[in-house]
């Protein structure tokens, strides 16, 4: 256990600015570890696809979920949307006669 500090410190010390400037290793290690989070996030969309490809499921599964509308209110809505459409034919048949009041 003792080691793993000393060489976490020892890496710490070198990552540390001294003297001087050292742009290209600032450079490679913003490149390096931006490969790595790229490649990362490549592997796991390659993981996400295929598991959905495949018929999978990302995360929990839901056992159940209940009806978001209850079938009462669905048939109340059927029938707001066939008396609307039994007043559009009255107008189309001309049973009701629509007089234009700008003429």
């Amino acid at each position: 256990m003792k080691n793993i500090f000393i060489s976490i410190f020892s890496f710490s010390k070198r990552l540390h600015y001294g003297a001087r400037l050292e742009p290209v290793r600032d450079w490679l290690s913003l490149l390096t570890f931006s490969a790595i989070a790229l490649v990362g996030i490549i592997v796991w969309n390659v993981w996400a696809f295929d598991t959905v490809i495949s018929g999978g499921v990302i995360g929990s599964s839901a056992t159940s979920t209940p009806p978001v509308f209850s079938q009462s209110s669905l048939d109340t809505i059927h029938t707001i949307f066939a008396n609307r459409a039994a007043e559009e034919e009255k107008y189309e048949t001309g049973t009701y006669s629509f007089t234009d009041p700008s003429q």
